[in-house]
């Protein structure tokens, strides 16, 4: 059965924050000022982005739950909607505000629905598409007539400077500026990360006095098995590459313990692998669905830095499904890397741009460093 997306919101709380603006409402670690973040932020290339933090207290605006009900309540599929009208909710974030119950329960609470089917999917930047489509999924098996999926993200939280371990100190500081891979190891991540929200209307039905979006189909790849962590938190990772969860505390050093929830990333695996693994996936995309560039009118990737930006056009290019760069379409520098929510937050805004055209294809491409999978999907405007 068809499933189309009849419309999507997105929320990003508060005031845009630029770049100078950073530290003001994160906080300086030991009241000290990165000496990285100029690198990094050269690097990925982003001017602006949201955090649901009061910048005067340093204290949340809103939970996670919070932020992905606001995006639903955006959601305008038809006149008179209402989240009442919802028959499946599916969601999707890194760090929800429980561990349990599941994030799309504290959702549900936050809208106030009677009655719904609610799914949470887990994971990273890939889990607001697990979500979207288990929600596609649900609505093409005719299990229920309309679904919502969310991916959302209150990356601030952690960010802040009484939470944030200082991962550069005067010991570790290697040439940045000739290496700017390194910075990641230490405050990539600080100065990349941000909070927003989005959501997708999926419907067995298609808008009919204005353009939709048909899901022709959904593909995640992950070489898990064959690759160590990459990004992680709640643990540590061993010489020997095993990540050490914070259920076996006596196994984890004592100067480790405290920060067992700050969130880290293997940046030598990150360099070596994310690029290549991306080309496998998408090589085995291309032989399965027998797609061509041609096909394509517009590649809408989220990517975590404009620092990898040429890296997937070259290895795109290497693999023979060159996409030129007047057809990608990303909102990086003006969103920031929002994870999970950004690939919703760059479908909002070109869904809503008034530049598509009927049957135009979308190709989204969707990476996730935590232990290197990959998902792509196909959309036409219909």
């Amino acid at each position: 059965m068809d499933v189309f997306i009849n419309d999507i919101a997105a929320f990003l709380p508060n005031d845009p924050v630029d770049n100078d603006a950073i530290e003001d409402v994160l906080g300086r670690i030991n009241n000290i000022p990165s000496r990285a973040k100029r690198i990094v932020l050269r690097n990925n290339k982003i001017e602006t982005r949201y955090y649901a933090l009061n910048p005067s207290t340093r204290r949340l605006t809103h939970n996670n739950a919070q932020l992905t009900a606001a995006a639903i309540r955006g959601l305008k599929p038809y006149a008179g909607f209402s989240p009442a009208d919802i028959e499946c909710l599916c969601c999707g974030t890194t760090a929800p505000d429980l561990l349990f119950p599941g994030h799309a329960l504290m959702v549900l609470g936050e809208l106030g629905i009677d009655e719904c089917e609610a799914v949470t999917t887990a994971g990273i930047c890939i889990c607001g598409m697990t979500a979207l489509k288990f929600a596609y999924m649900n609505v093409a098996a005719g299990l229920s007539a309309n679904a919502v999926a969310t991916g959302s993200e209150l990356a601030a939280s952690f960010l802040r400077a009484d939470f944030m371990t200082p991962f550069l100190t005067e010991g570790n500081q290697t040439d940045v500026a000739r290496q700017p891979v390194r910075a990641f190891d230490a405050d990539f991540l600080r100065w990349m990360l941000s909070d927003g929200a989005g959501a997708v209307f999926l419907s067995d039905r298609r808008n009919p006095d204005r353009i939709a979006l048909k899901i022709e189909w959904i593909d995640h790849i992950s070489f898990a098995g064959q690759l160590e962590t990459c990004m992680y938190s709640g643990g540590i990772k061993a010489d020997d590459g095993r990540a050490i969860g914070w259920r076996v505390k006596e196994d984890i050093d004592s100067a480790s313990r405290p920060y067992l929830f700050a969130v880290r990333q293997d940046i030598k695996l990150l360099d070596k692998h994310i690029v290549g693994t991306m080309g496998k996936a998408l090589s085995s995309v291309v032989a399965k669905r027998r797609i061509t560039p041609s096909d394509i009118d517009w590649f809408l990737p989220h990517y975590s830095s404009a620092y990898f930006r040429p890296k997937f056009y070259d290895e795109m290019k290497r693999i023979e499904f060159h996409i030129p760069y007047d057809k990608w379409f990303t909102n990086l520098a003006s969103k920031g890397n929002t994870g999970s929510a950004a690939i919703f937050i760059i479908l909002e805004q070109i869904f809503h741009s008034g530049n598509l055209q009927r049957g135009q294809k979308l190709l989204c491409f969707i990476p996730e460093s935590g232990r290197f999978s990959h998902c792509f999907m196909l959309l036409t405007v219909v």
